[in-house]
C-alpha cells in the first residue's frame, strides 16, 4: 500500500531542482488539483499540477499542518 503525504497551506518544501534564483525552498500557498507555491528566495509564484508537484518535492522542511 502506498504512503500518501498530506500537504498543508504554509508548509515549506524542498524541491529536487533549484529555482534560477538559487533557492530550492518553496512555501505552499494553495492546494488542490494544482498547487500554488512561492519561492522563499525571490518570492516568485508558480502554479504546478499536483502530479508534477508531488514528483518534484524532496522533503517537507517546515510543516504548518495541524495533526487532526
Amino acid at each position: 500500500m502506498a504512503n500518501f503525504v498530506r500537504y498543508h497551506i504554509g508548509d515549506v518544501v524542498q524541491m529536487k531542482k533549484a529555482h534560477p534564483c538559487g533557492s530550492n525552498e518553496w512555501e505552499v500557498l494553495r492546494i488542490g488539483v494544482d498547487f500554488v507555491v512561492r519561492c522563499c528566495g525571490c518570492g516568485h509564484r508558480v502554479m504546478i499540477p499536483r502530479p508534477k508537484f508531488e514528483k518534484a518535492v524532496k522533503k517537507i522542511l517546515k510543516s504548518a499542518g495541524s495533526d487532526l
